[in-house]
């Protein structure tokens, strides 16, 4: 009698992306990290950062602007236990361990409500503790309770993979960037700057300039920089303007528009002139003077406008080659792919379509 063969699990496949930028390579997938990561190829990353869920969600209070908000930020940042907490964070530490390269490192951002037990899982996993920084805000919020210190830091773990990893630090860069002294690991960043936050805000969102020295520090152009929650975006903005390449994850579908807002917004530049205007409305033929009667006029009739023209436009703009590949007055965007399907650029992948509204008045 002949043995049945085994039978073997499916090899977890990954979702499509939410978002894909060939050519400054940006992918972001919606989902449970988890099971992102089980499906990325081992030992392919060169640098992770994380942002995990603090859980500090827990019905208390702070000061916000001035004013007096809850803590709560949803039921992701909500506790399930210290024992809870702590499987979920050596399950992704442990998950992110697989998919880095052999000397490749991690950096992880917390509070004291997760740091602990981040740093305790990556004892247990065998990741190699190279620093904990101290990220020192300038102006924190006040402790409303005075019955604590105010609390000004944020610590953020840098670990290599395992004991054997001969991590990347560009330690001559960093010394570069503090004047020509060895930087030290209290790092005093102010918090997002507005300009940050136009698309929407995020409740733990971090500065640009926190991860774009990160990514300074323990990569190089070309790196592929993994972030298992990727939130507001500030990771992959990093790592478009540094060159390097980035994969994130994001289950929230809100966190996940706000992301890919402000990648939109950094990856695409739009200039929109109007070149010239000339009008030839003179109805009277006698050449008289009516400055004074028209001032007259303006000023004693009521403000009326008229619409005499609206237009509204779609431009695709190309995946690889990232300009305008077709454009067309159109009633709706369903109509504008109508007429990109019959049109010669058709078979052109396209990564933005571009919506320009113009109203002309006669005042």
């Amino acid at each position: 009698m002949s043995a049945s063969p085994k039978s073997s699990a499916a090899s977890p496949q990954l979702p499509p992306p939410a978002f894909h930028d060939p050519r400054h390579h940006i992918t972001i997938y919606q989902g449970d990290c988890l099971e992102i990561l089980a499906a990325l190829p081992a030992s392919s990353v060169d640098l992770i950062f994380a942002d995990p869920p603090y859980f500090l969600s827990n019905d208390g209070i702070t000061c916000h602007a001035g004013r007096m908000v809850s803590v709560n930020k949803g039921s992701w940042d909500r506790s399930r236990g210290p024992e809870v907490n702590h499987q979920f964070n050596t399950a992704w530490l442990a998950a992110c361990q697989r998919v880095l390269k052999p000397d490749a490192s991690i950096w992880v951002s917390g509070t004291s409500h997760v740091i602990h037990s981040v740093g305790f899982a990556m004892q247990q996993l065998g990741f190699k503790l190279l620093n904990d920084i101290s990220w020192v805000k300038p102006n924190p919020p006040p402790n409303l309770s005075c019955r604590y210190f105010t609390h000004a830091t944020e610590t953020v773990i840098w670990a290599a993979r395992d004991k054997k990893s001969r991590h990347k630090f560009n330690y001559k860069l960093m010394k570069q960037m503090n004047a020509g002294k060895q930087m030290k690991s209290v790092w005093t960043i102010p918090p997002p700057e507005p300009w940050e936050k136009k698309f929407g805000k995020h409740p733990t969102q971090k500065p640009l300039a926190l991860l774009e020295r990160i990514l300074l520090a323990s990569s190089s152009e070309g790196d592929l920089l993994l972030d298992p929650f990727l939130g507001s975006g500030t990771s992959a903005l990093a790592a478009i303007r540094l060159r390097r390449r980035a994969i994130g994850c994001e289950f929230s579908a809100d966190f996940l528009t706000l992301s890919l807002s402000r990648i939109c917004s950094d990856l695409i530049q739009v200039e929109i002139s109007v070149s010239s205007f000339e009008f030839s409305l003179d109805l009277f033929r006698d050449p008289v003077d009516r400055s004074n009667w028209t001032r007259s006029l303006a000023m004693d009739a009521p403000a009326t406008t008229r619409l005499i023209r609206r237009e509204r436009n779609y431009y695709f703009v190309g995946a690889s080659r990232r300009e305008v590949i077709f454009s067309a007055a159109a009633d709706d965007l369903a109509d504008a792919w109508r007429k990109f399907g019959t049109s010669s650029a058709r078979e052109t992948e396209v990564i933005f379509i571009i919506k320009t509204e113009t109203e002309i008045y006669l005042a």
